[in-house]
């Protein structure tokens, strides 16, 4: 399981829409994970564009479940395509899996809504198509704790590699000097990557 590198990645954003993140009747706890993942996948997506990886866009039934959230479109780059899917994996929609293809890269990193269903759905087919697909278990979301959970350990048994938000923007970066060179600006353009925070009770 080699390093996630950035010159062969595309960010897969799925279905990170008002009617996932933030619906009447979503538990309190949920509610504030969801807002913690949609500032992350937000910050990602302008990182990539920074790093000119491509992103790819798919929206589940828009007219119901809304348009990409705005906090993520402000951040897509320019021309990112946003393409509506009928069904919950993002492999029965053509034009999205013909948009990753054409960016001529074979390793997806997979984010979104909901962990259990739809990036699970999509994460799996597009391994089965022989893409190399990773799925940070802080960039998606679901409506429990225990769905999250089982999203990514369905993921992990069908050959999806994990990651993390954080390792996944260090692996992209990889050596000091381009950490140097971009994270400054990063934070200026971004704000402060909203990375999980510290443990005070974890002692290095």
């Amino acid at each position: 399981m080699p390093l996630v590198d950035h010159t062969d990645s595309v960010l897969v954003v799925i279905d990170t829409q008002p009617g996932f993140v933030d619906y009447d009747g979503m538990p309190e706890a949920t509610r504030a994970a969801s807002a913690r993942t949609v500032e992350r996948i937000a910050w990602l997506a302008g990182f990539a564009g920074m790093l000119e990886i491509p992103v790819v866009a798919v929206e589940e039934d828009p007219e119901h479940n809304g348009s990409t959230h705005e906090r993520v479109a402000e951040r897509l780059p320019a021309g990112t395509p946003a393409e509506v899917k009928d069904a919950f994996s993002l492999s029965a929609c053509p034009a999205a899996v013909d948009a990753i293809r054409a960016t001529g890269r074979n390793t997806l990193v997979v984010v979104g809504y909901e962990t259990d269903v739809c990036v699970a759905q999509s994460a799996i087919e597009l391994h089965d198509l022989g893409f190399r697909v990773v799925a940070p278990a802080d960039l998606s979301c679901s409506g429990s704790a225990d769905e999250h959970r089982r999203g990514l350990e369905r993921m992990q048994y069908a050959g999806i590699e994990p990651n993390s938000f954080k390792g996944l923007v260090f692996e992209w970066l990889r050596t000091i000097a381009r950490a140097e060179q971009l994270w400054n600006r990063a934070e200026d353009t971004l704000g402060v990557a909203p990375f999980p925070r510290r443990d005070p009770s974890y002692q290095d």
